[in-house]
């Protein structure tokens, strides 16, 4: 790992989190995950039968290969999530936490009030919590303040494809966090994701772009292409964005009128 990420204090070698709803079966899953190069996915809990000795969600997911991050997607209050969070803990899945608050069936935006509250209780519980937020710079900074080990911004509605509309707020997130930025939701071709990475963003979550493609396993190829030029591109060190053209070849040299 050249460039390690470093979340909850364990180091990952990809930047791309690979969501693991809405494939259209368990092996195309397991194919576009092992296509994303991803280290972490996530699986919502509400989704997992944990008293079933089978399940077609985590038995294809190689837990050597990647690490599961539960997450509460369906509570709609803070005490679902928490409720959530301990029920995968004690079903053996690891002490990571994705809050996903959403009581709002429309637009599926979360709830900052009751996010803190969850996120709170959580940090206090031993978990690694990484909250799902609107890019909310106050909120951010509150929720790093009470231990979360990373912020989520989303970049539009859930499932929206719409891109980074939300880029003014969370280049401020970015700005002033001092735990790591994952732009997550909303996401819909690669080269968002490559856009997040070069504000950046220290990673980003992708799920409908990769499981709602044609070929999903060559799309997530691709988020994993654009989420490696993104971030080499961030630590190149862009040229300086000018009002006014700069020629790119000298204007005078070896070649003079005779």
């Amino acid at each position: 790992m050249t460039d390690p990420f470093t979340l909850g204090g364990r180091s990952f070698g990809s930047r791309l989190i690979v969501g693991t709803g809405k494939f259209s079966s368990p092996e195309v899953m397991a194919d576009a995950l092992a296509a994303s190069g991803t280290e972490m996915v996530t699986v919502a809990i509400r989704r997992v039968d944990l008293d079933a000795p089978q399940n077609p969600i985590t038995d294809f997911i190689d837990r050597d290969r990647y690490l599961i991050l539960p997450n509460t997607s369906g509570a709609a209050d803070a005490d679902e999530a928490v409720r959530l969070a301990r029920l995968a803990r004690s079903a053996g899945l690891p002490p990571w936490i994705k809050v996903e608050v959403i009581p709002d069936a429309r637009y599926l935006l979360p709830d900052p009030v009751e996010t803190l509250k969850a996120c709170e209780q959580l940090v206090r519980e031993g978990f690694i919590v990484l909250p799902y937020i609107h890019a909310d710079p106050v909120l951010a900074k509150r929720l790093e303040e009470v231990g979360t080990a990373a912020v989520m911004p989303l970049a539009a509605p859930i499932g929206s494809g719409k891109g980074l509309k939300m880029e003014a707020a969370i280049a401020i997130i970015i700005e002033q966090a001092l735990v790591p930025v994952v732009v997550d939701a909303g996401l819909g071709v690669p080269s968002h994701a490559a856009a997040a990475m070069e504000m950046g963003a220290d990673a980003v979550l992708v799920n409908t772009a990769i499981a709602s493609a044609a070929h999903p396993a060559r799309m997530a190829h691709a988020f994993r292409l654009a989420v490696e030029a993104g971030r080499t591109g961030r630590l190149a060190g862009r040229a300086a964005e000018l009002s006014t053209a700069a020629a790119s070849s000298p204007l005078t040299g070896f070649l003079r009128e005779t």
